[in-house]
């Protein structure tokens, strides 16, 4: 296992190891409760490229360190933007935008592991991930109508995924606290974990897909992220389009070989192979 700082210094902002094949993120803003930064944004996107182009990640888990995922946004930075000329402000808002697409977009699993605070933007980033793992007593908010803001980050979409018109808008005109087990119950949590637990349980998660065929994983993916949003006869016509493609893949002669030979599939030798 290694560990190691990114940003440029030895407490930076995101901290990186190993866990086999498995790459963990932590935000590392302890000090606000992991509240988000340009140099977070740049640091997790940096990384994801990074192990996108490694062939010994299968999956990667997005954490926080200090007992919270994440606050969300800085408020004593967001102040100062009153002053800025509107471009200037949807500039630095693109900023977080374009991380939610990176962790959206990245074709290896991304799993958040949530303990303490997932709050405002730090729950779009949270839902962005392919998988959620939460702590029991984990707290989730859409939390921006308490201090005059609205959503960004992709956070009613997300969330819209899951529950009603009303659900959402009562979350987002409240502001109010969440658990862990009342978002499970909701829809995106996919597995809930004993406080201080969510890490271990997120990683063993992704060790669990990380061994997994990776350009399949990739077209997997693609296709629960249109199917919200498709028709039936759309959706049939992604899945055909992939299908016929994944019929001639290494990965494919690879599985179907080792069903019919009894054996495991071995498809971390093909990484790379399609």
């Amino acid at each position: 296992m290694t560990d190691k700082a990114l940003d440029g210094a030895p407490d930076g902002v995101l901290r990186t190891r190993r866990e086999g094949a498995v790459l963990v993120l932590s935000h590392n803003n302890v000090a606000a409760r992991n509240a988000l930064s340009p140099a977070f944004y740049a640091a997790v996107t940096q990384a994801l490229v990074d192990a996108v182009a490694d062939p010994t990640i299968g999956a990667v888990v997005l954490t926080g360190e200090g007992g919270h995922f994440c606050a969300g946004g800085d408020l004593r930075q967001l102040a100062k933007r009153r002053e800025l000329p509107i471009a200037e402000r949807r500039a630095k808002l693109e900023g977080l935008h374009d991380l939610i697409r990176a962790v959206r977009d990245c074709p290896k699993p991304v799993i958040a592991a949530v303990e303490g605070a997932a709050a405002g933007a730090g729950l779009s980033l949270a839902l962005a991930c392919d998988m959620l793992v939460a702590a029991k007593n984990a707290v989730f908010s859409v939390a921006y109508v308490k201090v005059g803001l609205t959503p960004d980050g992709g956070a009613t979409a997300f969330l819209a995924e899951f529950v009603s018109r009303q659900v959402l808008t009562e979350l987002c005109l409240t502001g109010e606290r969440i658990s862990g087990e009342r978002m499970h119950q909701l829809g995106p949590v996919n597995r809930l974990s004993e406080p201080g637990q969510a890490l271990a349980d997120a990683v063993a998660l992704a060790a669990q897909v990380a061994s997994g065929p990776a350009w399949t994983m990739a077209r997997i993916k693609e296709l629960c992220r249109a199917a919200p949003r498709t028709t039936l006869e759309q959706q049939l016509e992604l899945e055909a389009q992939c299908m016929v493609r994944a019929q001639e893949t290494a990965e494919s002669r690879e599985g179907i070989g080792a069903f019919l030979e009894k054996r495991a599939p071995d498809y971390t030798k093909l990484r790379g192979a399609h």
